[in-house]
């Protein structure tokens, strides 16, 4: 279970998670060859707390509400080809690309459905890192909204790839909560997952 994060109107390409689909016991990056997208369903909440990041639960018909194919997994994301755009896209809602030298700490916020809609929940960048080499955890932000911190207590398993908005620009997604502390959590540059896509 993972969040999309951007959609190309002009190619119908699309990125997920910020970071790679990897084994669970090891760590190590799968290889793709080939995947499927799908819309899936919320169907609870396992809240976080200190040492337990907590989990969206979900449900997914495979084989039924397909929605589009995976064909690449990277450190970067998950990026593949939208086929269903109905109940995925959301044509109302664009974003101008900020460069990771506008990235500043202070305000900004995530793009999440946890509450069952889309909303906008307010976060607070606390350190940023212009890194010589791209990386998955870009910067680091705290949620402040008190709204997302009563339904979720932080950052939760599901929600990477949620989009982080600053000045009205999309300048990344959010990448990993730390374990002890799940009102924190890692983002990545929009823009390195703009140059994995290619």
């Amino acid at each position: 279970i993972g969040t999309l994060t951007y959609f190309k109107i002009s190619d119908k390409r699309f990125c997920a998670l910020g970071h790679a689909i990897t084994d669970y016991e090891t760590g190590t990056q799968i290889p793709v060859q080939s995947g499927k997208i799908y819309k899936c369903n919320q169907v609870g909440i396992n809240k976080a707390e200190k040492n337990n990041p907590g989990e969206l639960r979900c449900v997914f018909l495979q084989g039924i509400n397909q929605k589009g194919t995976i064909d690449k997994n990277s450190k970067f994301g998950v990026f593949g080809h939208v086929d269903e755009l109905s109940s995925v896209v959301d044509y109302n809602r664009t974003a101008e690309i900020g460069s990771r030298l506008g990235v500043k700490v202070g305000k900004a916020s995530i793009i999440s459905n946890v509450s069952g809609v889309r909303e906008e929940y307010s976060i607070e960048i606390i350190k940023t890192s212009y890194q010589p080499e791209e990386d998955d955890k870009s910067f680091i932000f705290r949620v402040t909204d008190s709204r997302l911190l009563k339904l979720t207590g932080g950052i939760l398993q599901g929600m990477s790839g949620s989009p982080i908005i600053q000045n009205g620009k999309l300048i990344g997604a959010v990448t990993h909560v730390l374990v002890n502390d799940p009102t924190t959590g890692y983002g990545i540059f929009i823009e390195n997952m703009l140059d994995a896509a290619v």
